[in-house]
């Protein structure tokens, strides 16, 4: 039997790669789709590859009535109102710049956990989660963009948004326990997302124009298998089995990430103080992941 920590933190490895991966190849994506019709057609494949993956295990099953509130929280919040800010940001915004402001919800989920949740975190976590706000607010230096553009700062609080947006979602799957796995409830989560935005996307974008090309390819198969699907139910699991400090501060590896994938492939630049706060958001992950010693016995 695997150990529920081990479970979280393997979960939390998926989600990092997935979506610190999702936020580049989303900002290539665009050039050639409107925002709203990638978002739910790579939505839309990652439901289909999970229903696919439970009906062939033989455990596909209908949520029960007492997770539907989980089912709708999370589609709606986590999945729709997220990628629908995410992807409009991401059209004025850098993709490594955009995904360290989509990350901000240790800001919003900690204070909440410790009042909600009675959850208290040691010292050692609490300082861990100190040095890595410091190196997201070195990242993310509002000096660094022009404050007169209004499509730039639309972008940026749109971001901001979106680390509000997954925290509601965080406090209730830590409030919820589910009848249903995460893989299970995950496929109907993302199909009311999918839904969801492809009324958006009608109502407001162009239709898309299909090329059939290498590159168009590759971003819908990366956003709806790893992008979506690897990391949607990576994400929902690690914030189950690993403490709430622990999964939002490990959730920082995401722009991490993201943002080296972004100078190493989209050209953008690698400064000082980007190299800082890396290396701060890392040494804050590591400070929040190593387990509290647990007392000696009698």
């Amino acid at each position: 039997m695997i150990n529920p920590r081990t479970i979280g933190f393997i979960a939390l490895a998926g989600a990092i790669l997935g979506y610190g991966g999702l936020w580049p190849v989303s900002k290539t994506a665009l050039e050639f789709t409107p925002p709203f019709w990638y978002a739910s057609i790579r939505i839309s494949i990652g439901a289909v590859i999970l229903f696919g993956v439970l009906l062939a295990t033989g455990k596909l099953r209908l949520p029960k009535r007492h997770d539907m509130p989980l089912v709708l929280n999370v589609g709606i919040f986590m999945m729709a109102i997220y990628t629908l800010m995410m992807h409009i940001a991401l059209v004025y915004v850098d993709a490594g710049r955009a995904a360290l402001l989509g990350y901000t919800t240790p800001i919003w989920v900690l204070p909440a956990a410790y009042f909600l949740l009675k959850e208290r975190p040691s010292r050692r976590r609490l300082l861990g989660l100190a040095v890595a706000l410091a190196g997201l607010i070195v990242l993310f230096n509002p000096g660094s963009f022009d404050w007169t553009d209004t499509d730039v700062v639309i972008g940026n609080l749109l971001l901001l948004g979106c680390g509000l947006s997954w925290s509601v979602s965080i406090i209730h799957i830590r409030k919820h326990t589910p009848v249903r796995t995460p893989l299970q409830l995950a496929p109907f989560q993302l199909s009311l997302a999918a839904v969801l935005i492809a009324i958006m996307a009608i109502i407001f974008d162009p239709w898309p124009v299909w090329t059939g090309d290498a590159i168009q390819i590759g971003v819908f198969t990366y956003g709806g298998i790893m992008g979506t699907a690897v990391a949607m139910l990576s994400v929902t699991t690690a914030v189950r089995y690993l403490p709430t400090v622990v999964s939002t501060v490990g959730l920082l590896g995401v722009p991490v990430f993201a943002l080296a994938l972004s100078v190493i492939f989209l050209g953008e630049q690698l400064t000082v103080d980007l190299a800082t706060g890396v290396i701060l958001i890392l040494a804050g992950i590591g400070l929040v992941s190593v387990p509290d010693r647990r007392p000696a016995a009698p």
